[in-house]
């Protein structure tokens, strides 16, 4: 099956080529409401190309026989995801927002059941049905399967606005199949100013800032007894060594005391005592900022991130004016 592409409605190819619990990763862009009709072959519009390419799909989606099935399929399946589907053609009847919900929650609900334990979904939409999507997805996954909505700033500002602010943003969804997700969340540079404002000492091990060694609030028993003299207890902490810090003890310091563990953190230098006599722990800079849920290209930035010359998350860069960009139109919609 790898490096496989399937022609037709996906629907009947996940249920016939597709088995259970087999994908370890879903990501899916369909389209809304952009009122074009799309070509396979050319992979864009379909306005001027010849009439012998094939049409695989019209996105002008309207109630009819199509939408009707896909909404008795799911009240026959019965559970929660008919119960929110039946609540929001209560409130929407048959309108085209409706069937292409229809559309989606069967697809989904069988896109759920291709997942691997470990695997999680992906679905890139817009804020016109980003918020009824998730509801359908809560149903179909549970609503503790959700992970992340992820704002993508996918285009430029806008500048002729009369109505409403500047759409420049897509939303993502991010859910999982299981408590075992697969999830490997990636780093992006600190910039320069960053590193040079916050991580002002350095050792042979690099950059690095003074941390603290304690957490708020008072505690009973040896986390809140004093070390090299130093009381936490009287400064209304507790000792709290971090688990970056455990790495470098016997044991990850398992059965060791906190004034055990911080004596064999100072002998190895990683801690430091400031002259009122309390220790702090050494941070050095590490691979850069994990990830967080706004994705936003910043052009003008080149040459201010540490360690790299990119702009900053040119990873997530715009399709306005990219190579990338061929045609369909959900990849770059303008609203």
């Amino acid at each position: 099956m790898e490096n496989t592409l399937f022609f037709g409605d996906n629907l009947d190819i996940l249920r016939e080529w597709i088995d259970d619990e087999s994908v370890d990763l879903i990501y899916l862009d369909p389209p809304f409401n952009s009122q074009a009709r799309y070509n396979v072959l050319f992979e864009t519009p379909l306005e001027d190309a010849a009439s012998a390419q094939a049409e695989a799909f019209r996105d002008t989606w309207t109630w009819g026989e199509e939408a009707e099935w896909s909404f008795k399929e799911i009240m026959q399946a019965g559970g929660s995801t008919a119960r929110i589907v039946e609540a929001l053609k209560s409130a929407l009847g048959n309108s085209d927002m409706m069937a292409y919900l229809v559309m989606m929650a069967v697809r989904l609900h069988v896109l759920r059941d291709k997942l691997k334990p470990t695997g999680s979904l992906y679905l890139h939409c817009d804020p016109t049905a980003s918020h009824y999507l998730k509801i359908i997805l809560d149903g179909i996954f549970d609503p503790r399967s959700f992970r992340s909505e992820i704002i993508w700033r996918r285009s430029a500002a806008h500048s002729k606005l009369t109505r409403q602010y500047g759409p420049i943003h897509d939303v993502i969804l991010f859910y999982a199949r299981g408590e075992r997700t697969t999830f490997h969340p990636q780093h992006t540079p600190y910039t320069r100013q960053y590193i040079s404002k916050m991580f002002r000492h350095a050792d042979e091990k690099g950059h690095y800032r003074l941390n603290e060694l304690t957490g708020s609030g008072t505690r009973s028993g040896d986390s809140g007894k004093p070390w090299q003299g130093y009381n936490p207890t009287t400064k209304g902490r507790h000792w709290a060594i971090p688990a970056s810090m455990r790495e470098h003890l016997p044991n990850a310091g398992t059965s060791m005391s906190p004034q055990e563990m911080l004596d064999v953190l100072h002998k190895k230098g990683w801690i430091v005592i400031s002259p009122d006599g309390r220790p702090t722990y050494k941070q050095h800079q590490g691979p850069g900022l994990l990830y967080q849920d706004i994705w936003a290209y910043q052009p003008g930035t080149r040459g201010c991130l540490e360690g790299a010359e990119d702009e900053i998350d040119a990873d997530v860069k715009w399709l306005d004016h990219e190579d990338e960009r061929i045609g369909y139109r959900s990849q770059y919609r303008n609203c």
